[in-house]
């Protein structure tokens, strides 16, 4: 079991009803784990974009007197020193970052972060096998996340024997996933990144429903997404610039692959008759 700090703040937070607010404060707290007790509850609101009362609040609906006393439970059960310097901040004894260079600081803080999260790898292996047991596979991903669906869908394809992309909602998309488990599909696979589409939370609770499992790969593990999901893996995207970065989502996307590939005997046999097609037609430059 992961016992990383993100994933005892997550443990910490599982079972209670929280406002988006509230959600807000509790992804900003499992992205900076290791700095969150030693934060002031003035800090971890600037960094959340929310109030400090918003910050006291949490913590009481979490069953402390307050922020202080929620600060100490966190040092008491993971006494660690700070991490890292904050994202974006510039290396010791160096030159202040300029806004470029800390957004890719902050993009590689969430691949970290991402890799703490895989220590577990039961998570991963797990939607790997629900996804290489569907047939058809349906991939879903609007607006933002439509190109990683389709992505992952392209690469996906040369070793599933039916992967199908939904990345336009409307009426139709509800008789897509129809068609879909009308043709024997067992499970779903979403990619969910702000802003949330209402559409996304409709078909996953509509594809539920119908008796699919759904696997997410979302930006937080409190997404909207989140409670119609069965299962639901977080990679945090970038917001450090004008249009967020998701380097991250699409990394997972890739380990669900190799997860899935695991599950998919022929997974091999397909890439290498897939190679000698694409030599006979010419289809790459050497």
């Amino acid at each position: 079991m992961n016992d990383t700090p993100g994933a005892r703040l997550q443990a910490l937070f599982e079972g209670h009803r929280l406002t988006p607010t509230q959600r807000r404060i509790a992804h900003w707290m499992v992205r900076r784990a290791a700095d969150v007790p030693f934060l002031s509850s003035v800090e971890l609101a600037e960094l959340a974009g929310v109030s400090q009362p918003s910050v006291t609040r949490f913590a009481v609906a979490l069953g402390f007197d307050g922020y202080p006393a929620l600060r100490r439970h966190l040092r008491e059960v993971a006494p660690v020193e700070p991490a890292r310097p904050a994202p974006g901040a510039a290396p010791s004894g160096g030159a202040e970052a300029n806004a470029y260079q800390q957004a890719v600081h902050a993009e590689i803080e969430n691949l970290r972060h991402l890799a703490e999260l895989l220590a577990d790898p039961a998570p991963a292996e797990r939607a790997g096998r629900l996804l290489a047991a569907s047939r058809p596979l349906p991939v879903l991903g609007l607006r933002a996340a439509a190109a990683q669906a389709r992505g992952f869908a392209y690469f996906a394809a040369k070793v599933h024997p039916d992967v199908r992309v939904l990345d336009e909602g409307g009426s139709m998309l509800t008789d897509r996933i129809d068609t879909a488990v009308r043709a024997g599909a067992s499970a779903l696979l979403c990619f969910a990144l702000p802003r949330h589409p209402r559409e996304v939370v409709d078909a996953l609770e509509y594809a539920r429903a119908a008796g699919l499992t759904v696997v997410t790969v979302a930006d937080s593990a409190f997404a909207p997404v989140a409670r119609h999901s069965d299962l639901l893996l977080p990679a945090a995207v970038g917001t450090a610039l004008a249009f967020d970065t998701a380097c991250g989502p699409m990394l997972l996307g890739r380990v669900l692959l190799e997860a899935m590939c695991d599950g998919l005997p022929d997974a091999q046999a397909r890439l290498e008759e897939f190679d000698a097609r694409a030599a006979a037609r010419g289809l790459f430059v050497e």
